[in-house]
């Protein structure tokens, strides 16, 4: 899959999340380029998060406009 075609990964964060830094080491690992969204210092990216993954907790991780989940599900495909 080129670079042009592949869906943007976009995984929300904060900095002291274990499950957070699995899910980088683990697109890391695969090759993919994502963007990292910092939720703990930024409250408007955070309520972004909540509406676009109805869920609170981090990490939340979408591929274009798919919510994949957290680190289990994105660890599962």
């Amino acid at each position: 899959m080129t670079t042009e075609s592949a869906p943007r990964v976009v995984m929300y964060t904060t900095g002291f999340c274990p499950y957070c830094i699995r899910a980088r080491m683990l697109l890391k690992h695969k090759g993919v380029t994502y963007e990292e969204v910092r939720v703990d210092h930024d409250p408007v990216r955070r309520r972004e998060m909540e509406r676009r993954s109805r869920r609170r907790t981090v990490p939340q991780i979408f591929i274009g406009e798919v919510h994949v989940g957290g680190y289990d599900d994105l660890a599962a495909l």
